[in-house]
């Protein structure tokens, strides 16, 4: 008895947070162990169906940068990283599509519509739903930054109660244009802002923004996470991740989470607990 006692105070625990996000948008930029895991990527298509049922409207945008570095070693092709973003050569290009539109794209769809979601794929050439321009074509070649984005057709995917699952490959506008390839960070933050997106999560491999001593860090302003850049606290691969969350923020996104993707169910702890698991930015 005391054990169903417990599952009724964690549902009306969730009841406020149910209520408080029904009908928002929320992205989630899914990455990380989460990905590469069997029983995490079931725990994570259980979160989203949940979420779903109970009247949100997850986005899901996807990365896949060790499985594009995976096959490339595989075919005997360079792979080469300027300050962490990949060079793309039209011929990393193509790999990078065919993994992230043609296998990591269908897998997750799979994946939900297996739990009971009904999933949709694409990615930003559909419909020209992203457009971008070179980042710099010289060094990065076919690395793109956004320069449009259609929300409507991702709007439209919602409305028929599908959940949108996206990836990052932009178009590049013209007819025989290879496509880009965009960093999926920054791409699910442009995505939030397009789409008015209520919340931003991004999945890691750390339990969140770390201090100094190595704590996670529950809640930070956007004039908070700066000095820790500055300082240097936030280095490495969380810079990315936090630059995301601020432009998400500062494009009218109300909140952005950076959770522990290693951790099952982080999405629900996150979304529709009082206490969440990971790093919450603000304005």
């Amino acid at each position: 008895m005391q054990h169903k006692i417990e599952i009724v105070q964690t549902l009306l625990e969730a009841l406020p947070y149910i209520r408080k996000f029904r009908d928002e948008i929320v992205v989630v930029k899914y990455g990380g162990s989460a990905q590469e895991s069997d029983e995490l990527k079931e725990k994570f298509a259980q979160d989203i169906v949940l979420l779903h049922t109970v009247g949100m409207k997850p986005v899901i945008v996807h990365g896949g940068g060790k499985k594009i570095t995976g096959l490339l070693g595989d075919l005997g092709i360079e792979t080469r990283f300027i300050a962490g973003q990949r060079v793309t050569t039209r011929e990393v290009m193509r790999i990078a599509e065919m993994v992230l539109s043609g296998e990591i794209n269908r897998e997750i769809v799979a994946l939900l519509n297996s739990q009971g979601a009904r999933a949709i794929g694409l990615s930003g050439k559909d419909g020209n739903f992203m457009e971008a321009l070179p980042k710099d074509s010289e060094n990065y070649g076919y690395t793109g930054v956004i320069e449009t984005i259609r929300p409507e057709i991702v709007t439209n995917i919602l409305d028929d109660g599908f959940v949108p699952v996206i990836a990052p490959i932009a178009s590049g506008g013209s007819l025989g244009h290879p496509g880009f390839n965009i960093n999926a960070d920054l791409a699910a933050s442009r995505i939030a802002v397009a789409l008015g997106a209520r919340k931003i999560l991004f999945l890691t491999d750390t339990p969140g923004v770390l201090n100094a001593e190595g704590e996670l860090i529950g809640r930070l302003s956007i004039e908070q996470t700066r000095r820790l850049k500055e300082e240097e606290t936030i280095h490495g691969g969380m810079v990315p991740k936090v630059d995301a969350c601020i432009e998400a923020l500062r494009g009218g996104v109300k909140k952005a989470h950076i959770i522990d993707g290693r951790v099952e169910h982080s999405l629900l702890l996150e979304i529709l607990t009082s206490s969440g698991i990971g790093t919450c930015i603000e304005l």
